[in-house]
């Protein structure tokens, strides 16, 4: 091997995942779909499935594409959550679709259900087996029609007029430590379902979007489906975006029905938009505060992923939005992550997502992305989420045109 003992290292650490910089996953599966002479579609197909890389690289590095042929979609093994990009409004999303399928976003936790037989287990985005934590998840699934079954879909805590509390509150039901019983009839779920992934032997996550939904209402009862319209009038898209904001819930997803699953991707097929604009971001460093904020790590540096590179590229900062008490969590959470500092300012490791709501993207030479988000506020810290799975830089660009076409 022509490596370095250093380069080696740095290898073999970022295979297995326990390099955590930033620079990531993508570059690998080229660099391993180069050295094994394997086309790249296949190496992110079968990462897809297997949840990560390290598996798929030993397997195209000694057995080629015949040990890429093991990995597809299985009972009992969460695959990474397909992904949207944001886009301006329901009238922007067909104009980039076309006829669309349309959806209500919930602000809820993406949870990923696998049915055999009588098993049911849940996972969520990031994988983690959280199926004691949701009994109720567990018995809906479990009275489904079909034998096996593999569904995408969002659990969300709704008040006794089924508007909906605040992602906050639905997570309190993902806790480490919970009385599961005691928790649930304070906080109980519902889930709604929008794609399946698989039902009995068959795998679905090549068929057209339109086809695996009607597998799932064949499937599923009505009450536990998200609500749905198709079209191509931007009139029926604001009214459908309308209700849904009149339910409580934060916009609208706007798919391709002819989409295949591109899971763990942010594919164009997928795209969302919400009543208050957001981006996914991560936090590259945190100044200390002053005033009443003094021992506190306050205004926040904010990282867009480059889809080139996999690195971050910073955006922004803001320290609005933000409670006493999640100053007191996020200080002790960035110290955890630190790198290095200087006399203001604490760099951290590329792992906290937070959500950002702003008002709009403006041109910036003071960031190495040539923009920046105006009026950022901090909606929330997304602990389901994983840095990969953030917004780009791309989507910023997408926006900040939007902006100019519209003033111009």
């Amino acid at each position: 091997m022509r490596a370095t003992d250093e380069e080696r290292d740095f290898l073999v650490r970022l295979i297995a995942g326990e390099l955590r910089q930033g620079a990531l996953e993508g570059l690998m599966l080229e660099a391993i779909a180069a050295a094994a002479d394997l086309p790249l579609a296949d190496l992110r197909r079968a990462a897809m499935f297997a949840g990560g890389i390290a598996a798929v690289a030993r397997a195209a590095l000694s057995e080629g594409a015949a040990g890429l042929a093991r990995f597809s979609i299985q009972l009992m093994q969460p695959v990474l959550p397909m992904l949207a990009q944001p886009v301006e409004d329901a009238a922007a999303a067909l104009a980039e679709l076309g006829r669309a399928a349309l959806e209500w976003k919930l602000d809820g936790a993406r949870v990923q259900v696998h049915k055999a037989g009588d098993e049911v287990r849940v996972f969520t985005r990031n994988l983690n087996d959280v199926t004691a934590a949701v009994p109720e998840i567990v018995e809906t699934v479990r009275a489904a029609r079909a034998r096996d079954l593999i569904l995408d879909g969002e659990a969300i805590a709704l008040r006794a007029d089924a508007s909906p509390h605040p992602f906050q509150v639905t997570m309190r039901r993902f806790g480490r430590k919970l009385d599961v019983a005691a928790m649930r009839r304070e906080l109980p779920l519902s889930v709604y379902f929008f794609d399946c992934l698989r039902r009995d032997d068959e795998a679905l996550v090549d068929r057209p979007g339109e086809e695996r939904f009607r597998v799932l209402t064949g499937a599923l009862p009505a009450g536990i489906i998200i609500p749905r319209a198709v079209t191509a009038d931007p009139g029926t898209a604001e009214a459908f975006f309308a209700d849904a904001l009149a339910h409580g819930h934060e916009g609208v997803m706007a798919k391709s029905p002819e989409a295949a699953y591109e899971a763990g991707r942010r594919g164009s097929s997928w795209l969302k938009v919400k009543r208050v604009r957001t981006l996914d971001l991560v936090v590259l460093a945190a100044e200390w505060g002053h005033g009443r904020r003094q021992g506190w790590l306050s205004n926040l540096h904010l990282g867009a992923r480059d889809p080139g590179t996999d690195a971050f590229v910073m955006v922004g900062k803001t320290f609005k939005g933000l409670t006493d008490a999640m100053l007191e969590w996020q200080t002790r959470a960035l110290l955890e992550r630190e790198v290095a500092r200087d006399a203001w300012t604490v760099y951290v490791k590329p792992e906290l997502v937070v959500e950002v709501a702003f008002n709009e993207v403006q041109a910036s030479p003071q960031y190495p992305g040539g923009l920046a988000l105006r009026f950022a506020r901090v909606k929330a810290y997304r602990p389901d989420k994983r840095p990969q799975e953030t917004d780009t830089v791309e989507s910023l660009r997408k926006i900040h045109a939007a902006q100019l076409a519209r003033a111009a």
